[in-house]
């Protein structure tokens, strides 16, 4: 483990509080990992990263807040898909391999709920992963019971990011996963704040470019290039219903895709949550601003979040308490009791340094 708690995403696989299993899942379109925590007769929640991370570097921020692990944790099995080649030791995938769209990684998600079993599933889902996930969410709305989106697309890539992403392609090919293309997917996840502060990196971004070292640049291209083809999904949007859930980095390269995929929403069955001062990784850098709009918006739908006896003992007495965080965050005339059980407007969240 690391020695800064603040370096979440190094900790090793073997300290993971609530234990799991991974399980190799072959589809259609090849083999993918799938780690399983949890007990699997819970409702399931589908998790799925963003380029070049994996279940443990994205998530793990917020699945090792206690407040969250108390929620997520007792209310569901979580099934973290990684993208293929993006797993913990995977090796590189032949470049003779056919090219993956994200029509087929989203068939992929399908394809695993087939072999787990798993009829309607929570989403959750990263930048890219979020894509993904919504995809998967049109093809298939009878399986979806709700979508938790961080920082998610919904259109073609713009012009800029079609260049960024066609850089680091070409980087990637030629020189692998060097310093540049590390740079620049940190600046993909992270606020400036944390990449070039006082002492220029923080704990968690040197940590998250430890773990970039070991991701297989030809696995990372391809999944580049997969996201860099996706199509519009604004008209599908406009008939989505299920209760969805966004998270909105404020110094996000894509907030204004994230407040654009909010717009397309039909207000009755959508959220947004915009995080102030935070990158695209919401689930990392500020992984407590996400606890009470994520306890308000599954109390919605019958999932409470366990009274520990160290809360008991603190004052928390009701089966759904709120995170200590709750005051600041958001006040209480913005909580709705229409549809989601939460606020239908821009909930902007902010907190402060020294509570993280």
């Amino acid at each position: 483990m690391c020695d800064s708690p603040s370096a979440r995403i190094c900790v090793d696989i073997e300290t993971i509080p609530w234990g799991g299993q991974e399980h190799v899942v072959k589809t259609s379109f090849g083999s993918i990992s799938v780690y399983v925590c949890g007990d699997q007769e819970k409702p399931a929640l589908i998790t799925y990263p963003d380029v070049a991370l994996n279940y443990m570097s994205c998530f793990q921020g917020l699945l090792f807040c206690p407040e969250a692990a108390s929620l997520l944790l007792h209310n569901f099995c979580i099934y973290h898909i990684d993208a293929p080649g993006h797993e913990l030791g995977a090796a590189a995938i032949s470049r003779d391999e056919p090219a993956l769209h994200v029509e087929d990684l989203a068939d992929q998600v399908a394809e695993v709920l087939e072999y787990f079993r798993l009829q309607e599933v929570m989403c959750m889902g990263v930048m890219a992963g979020a894509y993904i996930l919504t995809v998967f969410a049109l093809k298939h709305p009878d399986r979806i019971l709700g979508l938790i989106l961080v920082s998610p697309l919904c259109r073609a890539p713009s012009w800029s990011e079609w260049l960024y992403n066609k850089l680091m392609v070409n980087v990637l090919y030629f020189y692998g996963m060097c310093n540049l293309v590390k740079d620049l997917l940190l600046q993909r996840y992270f606020s400036q704040e944390l990449r070039v502060g006082p002492g220029y990196e923080s704990d968690i971004v040197q940590a998250c470019r430890r773990l970039l070292d070991e991701r297989q640049s030809v696995n990372v291209m391809r999944f580049l290039q997969a996201i860099d083809q996706r199509v519009d999904l604004s008209e599908g949007l406009k008939k989505l219903k299920c209760r969805t859930l966004i998270f909105a980095g404020e110094h996000s390269s894509f907030h204004k895709e994230a407040l654009y995929f909010a717009n397309q929403m039909d207000r009755r069955f959508m959220a947004l949550v915009e995080v102030q001062g935070c990158g695209s990784l919401v689930t990392e850098e500020q992984p407590h601003s996400m606890l009470v709009p994520l306890e308000y918006f599954l109390r919605a739908f019958g999932f409470y979040r366990r009274v520990t006896q160290h809360h008991q003992m603190a004052g928390y007495y009701s089966h759904s308490p709120t995170s200590p965080l709750s005051p600041p965050c958001i006040a209480p005339e913005l909580l709705s009791p229409e549809s989601l059980g939460l606020k239908l407007k821009p909930i902007r969240t902010r907190v402060r340094s020294e509570e993280v």
